[in-house]
């Protein structure tokens, strides 16, 4: 009796504030009473309570005559219905229709949503250190153990951060957990800080619970404080081979380096014939034993924190060759060569050849000139000869005449 009566004071107590109600809201765990007004206070009480939640597939009736649903909900002496403690499951429709002294019938009615403050935000993983011009992971805002979830937001120096999918992105998650039915909620921020901004944002998050949860309407997480850098522009990059020129015998080693002057030290990539090779970052590429498949043009590429890469001059590496008369012949050039002394050969017997032409052409414009002069020599001759030998013949005729 004395369990009746103490339960009665404190079902009176809970029951004020939510009479005349017709959506409440209640904190799982907790007890909650509904009253069914026009009740008498006392028995003997016409009443019937019908309840549509989420434990029922239809609609339930409970009265005073009938069995309690004790673990879950049952009509006590005033007529009001108790709700030993809340839970998800209980979240719908209660009613009550209850006859009072005088015969009149009255009608209640509630619509109950439950909830659950979770334990105040916290921004995990935070970054201590931002760079100016490109993305960086800010934290993920986290909050467990809400029901229901609950929304999350960034503000960036105590203003709301907007995603617009290029400056700032958030990436949101929700998961519920099956055997209690809460809620976490995740949120992580990606931000692109200003170059020439604040060199100390504050960036904080906070969680907005359901408008049904009474009391605070937001959960603030501490703030977190990274600082902003603004890396200096990827100076010149230069590509040193040792030995010079890239050169060795089969089987002897070369050592390319990739030297850069800026700080911090950005990260090498190496490149052969313009292809990527599949090595890791360094700014040393050794090859220890140089064989044919060896040879091409190798570069390095420098990126630095802001993503923004620079390649290096090319560097040939080849392998040199000894012949068997003990000259030194470079393998990779050698079809090059060969094509050239023959290029200089042809090239040379088509030199030989137009000197030969260019002889015989003017020995024969010599032989032209010399008959050229020969022709008007002739009469001259023909006229010399014939003075010459006339003497003798008029000598013959006058032999010839004194005769017998």
């Amino acid at each position: 009796m004395a369990s009746l009566t103490s339960t009665g004071a404190w079902v009176l107590i809970l029951s004020i504030g939510v009479v005349g109600s017709q959506n409440i809201s209640a904190r799982i765990g907790e007890p909650l009473v509904l009253t069914c007004k026009g009740a008498p206070r006392k028995p003997p009480q016409q009443l019937e309570w019908k309840l549509n939640t989420g434990r029922t597939e239809a609609w339930k009736v409970l009265s005073p005559e009938g069995d309690p649903w004790e673990s879950v909900a049952r009509v006590i002496p005033n007529g009001s219905l108790l709700l030993p403690a809340v839970g998800i499951q209980d979240e719908g429709t209660f009613r009550c229709r209850a006859t009072n002294r005088q015969g009149k019938e009255i009608k209640s009615n509630y619509r109950l949503r439950v909830y659950q403050i979770p334990g105040k935000p916290e921004i995990v993983d935070p970054a201590s250190e931002l760079i100016a011009g490109i993305p960086n992971k800010v934290g993920t805002c986290l909050s467990e153990g809400g029901y229901p979830a609950g929304t999350l937001s960034w503000h960036l120096d105590g203003k709301a951060l907007v995603p617009d999918g290029k400056g700032v992105s958030v990436r949101e998650e929700t998961r519920r957990y099956p055997d209690t039915g809460l809620f976490t909620v995740q949120s992580e921020l990606t931000m692109t800080p200003a170059r020439g901004g604040p060199l100390n944002p504050t960036f904080s998050c906070s969680l907005s619970l359901s408008p049904g949860a009474p009391g605070r309407r937001a959960l603030h997480a501490a703030p977190i404080q990274p600082s902003v850098w603004e890396p200096s522009p990827l100076e010149e990059v230069r590509l040193v081979v040792e030995p010079e020129g890239g050169a060795v015998a089969p089987g002897g080693a070369i050592t390319l380096t990739c030297e850069v002057p800026d700080q911090p030290p950005p990260q090498i990539h190496w490149l052969k014939d313009g292809s990527p090779l599949a090595i890791a970052p360094s700014s040393v590429l050794f090859l220890p034993e140089v064989g044919a498949q060896d040879q091409g043009i190798y570069s390095c590429v420098a990126t630095d924190q802001s993503q923004r890469s620079r390649e290096s001059p090319g560097v040939s590496v080849s392998i040199i060759e000894t012949r068997r008369n003990g000259q030194v012949e470079d393998s990779e050039g050698g079809p090059g060569l060969g094509l050239l002394a023959l290029v200089l050969g042809v090239l040379g017997g088509l030199v030989i050849a137009a000197l030969l032409v260019g002889i015989l052409l003017w020995k024969r414009q010599q032989w032209l000139h010399r008959e050229e002069r020969k022709i008007p020599e002739c009469p001259e001759e023909e006229e010399q000869r014939a003075e010459l030998n006339q003497p003798e013949e008029q000598e013959t005729s006058e032999s010839n005449a004194g005769g017998p």
